[in-house]
């Protein structure tokens, strides 16, 4: 009788938009103690954003509210839901789901949106998807600001942004929108996870990464000091010298196109070596951008446009049932749902290679800021995300250290005045995937501002 209870306290303090109420899930046999919405938000005329919302299990009146944003450009913030920190996962036969005992609802209430349009059941009246960070930017805010009039009694909680891979633009960029808007939302801070902050320390980073992790031999490696490095410093962004063009090529190839799993380097990659031999041009397009490497590598073609060694077929096959569309209230002349959007990858126009600006304006408004990774992901690797958050020269007030989940060193992490970066030990790009226990006490520990 207790989630009953639960469940009724819920509804008696919260508003609605009844239309959006989600009331029952196909493949879903367990009763739960918190309310759930799915619909649309409008951000410009004619932009429908997907969003699916998610109460928190333990007091939704006083726990903050927390935005996620999954990447790409062009990725389904449903895999964070479905795979990651939502409270529902999909099992294999993808027509059932379970409980993630480690969902973030636990302590927040959390909205999943899927952005820009285009991106999974979002959509344009026009059918025009090409876009760029600035107007990605632009319509989540618009999106948010419709979330709040939809679900005003949401107003007065903490609000926080987090987001993970290419969220490493879109969540500082809609931050800033929010500090410099005039919304009243209560804005307190934001998390980014295995996050593209910096094109030039990513390129750059992975390449040490590469090779002390045993990934390239002697012989690359002296001939990446050869060509790339003079006088004290090595280029491995933008260097225009053949020889080192010819040798990054080489460690490209390893990287993205050998059958490693480029977003965990010690997971298997799924379906195997030979089927992801070659990468999607989306995948390519975030790593050695200045060198066009990818139009010399072989790729692939896949039916659901799910990145190399990454299974979805579970969750691309709840997704597109007929009964879960209607239960999610997708309209039927809305696409059928996909991991990642080829047409928004192929458009979509980047115009930040550097977020540090971003990040110096939030933190100067007493924002708190979180930026973690897993230490094992090569697409967005953990030795970049720290020195970029170095770049940003603030005060350390702890110095570099191990953090402990459950008896164990779970990572590490050093703090500045307003900020952190913190590492997750062994696992990749997807942390609340890979290790939920972990990100979970991660998450609410950044949350209640208290010793990670």
């Amino acid at each position: 009788m207790l989630w009953f209870l639960l469940l009724l306290g819920v509804s008696g303090v919260l508003g609605e938009p009844s239309q959006d109420e989600v009331f029952s899930l196909p493949g879903l046999n367990t009763k739960i103690n918190f309310k759930q919405w799915s619909g649309y938000l409008e951000a410009s005329p004619g932009i429908h954003l997907h969003y699916w919302f998610v109460t928190s299990q333990r007091d939704p009146t006083s726990d903050p509210v927390v935005l996620w944003l999954n990447g790409g450009p062009g990725c389904s913030s449903l895999d964070g839901f479905l795979s990651e920190n939502g409270p529902f996962h999909v099992n294999d036969d993808g027509s059932t789901l379970y409980i993630n005992e480690y969902s973030w609802n636990k302590v927040a209430n959390m909205l999943y949106l899927e952005s820009p349009a285009g991106v999974g059941f979002s959509y344009s009246d026009s059918g025009n998807y090409g876009t760029n960070d600035k107007q990605v930017a632009e319509n989540n805010y618009l999106a948010l600001q419709d979330f709040f009039k939809k679900f005003p009694e949401f107003a007065a909680n903490d609000f926080y942004v987090f987001g993970e891979s290419y969220g490493g633009v879109y969540v500082p960029s809609l931050s800033l929108n929010i500090v410099n808007g005039q919304a009243n939302i209560n804005f307190k801070g934001f998390g980014v996870g295995n996050g593209l902050s910096s094109v030039s320390d990513n390129d750059q980073s992975l390449v040490y990464f590469a090779y002390y992790h045993g990934l390239i031999g002697d012989t690359l490696w002296a001939n990446l000091n050869s060509y790339c490095c003079a006088y004290g410093s090595c280029n491995f962004y933008n260097n225009d010298n053949y020889n080192c063009q010819e040798s990054l090529s080489e460690v490209y190839h390893v990287i993205y196109n050998s059958g490693l799993n480029l977003y965990s380097l010690y997971m298997n990659c799924a379906g195997g070596v030979q089927k992801y031999f070659g990468r999607s041009q989306m995948d390519m397009k975030n790593i050695f951008r200045f060198y066009n490497f990818e139009k010399e590598m072989a790729t692939y073609t896949s039916t659901n446009n799910a990145p190399p060694c990454i299974n979805d077929t579970a969750m691309w096959t709840w997704l597109n049932h007929a009964d879960v569309r209607t239960a999610l209230h997708i309209p039927g002349n809305v696409q059928g749902w996909e991991l990642c959007s080829q047409v928004i990858s192929q458009t979509y126009e980047r115009m930040y290679d550097n977020m540090q600006d971003f990040y110096l304006q939030l933190l100067s408004k007493g924002l708190r800021v979180l930026v973690y990774n897993g230490d094992t992901d090569m697409a967005c690797n953990f030795l970049g995300g720290n020195w970029f958050v170095r770049s940003l020269n603030q005060q350390k007030t702890v110095g570099y250290q191990p953090w402990v989940c459950n008896n164990q060193i779970a990572g590490f992490y050093e703090q500045y005045e307003k900020l952190t970066f913190l590492t997750v030990k062994g696992v990749g790009h997807m942390v609340p995937q890979w290790a939920p226990r972990r990100a979970l006490q991660m998450f609410e520990s950044y949350l209640s501002n208290s010793q990670y």
